[in-house]
């Protein structure tokens, strides 16, 4: 039942981002994905389909005082 299914941190793998990225994401209603307990499940082919257009954008930069 849940092999069709991905946690955060695989989907941050396929997705070649940080895990916190893929929750973002989720929050910003940009990757749909379901809450079971404390994990977020994204199915694997809404998945493939969201890395498919995906472009990762680059990382913020660090401040310097």
């Amino acid at each position: 039942m849940f092999d069709q299914f991905l946690d955060a941190n695989e989907a941050a793998a396929r997705l070649k981002v940080h895990p916190e990225t893929v929750k973002r994401l989720i929050r910003m209603k940009q990757l749909p994905a379901r809450k079971f307990g404390n994990k977020w499940l994204i199915d694997r082919d809404v998945l493939d389909q969201f890395a498919a257009t995906y472009q990762p954008g680059p990382g913020a930069k660090r401040q310097l005082f």
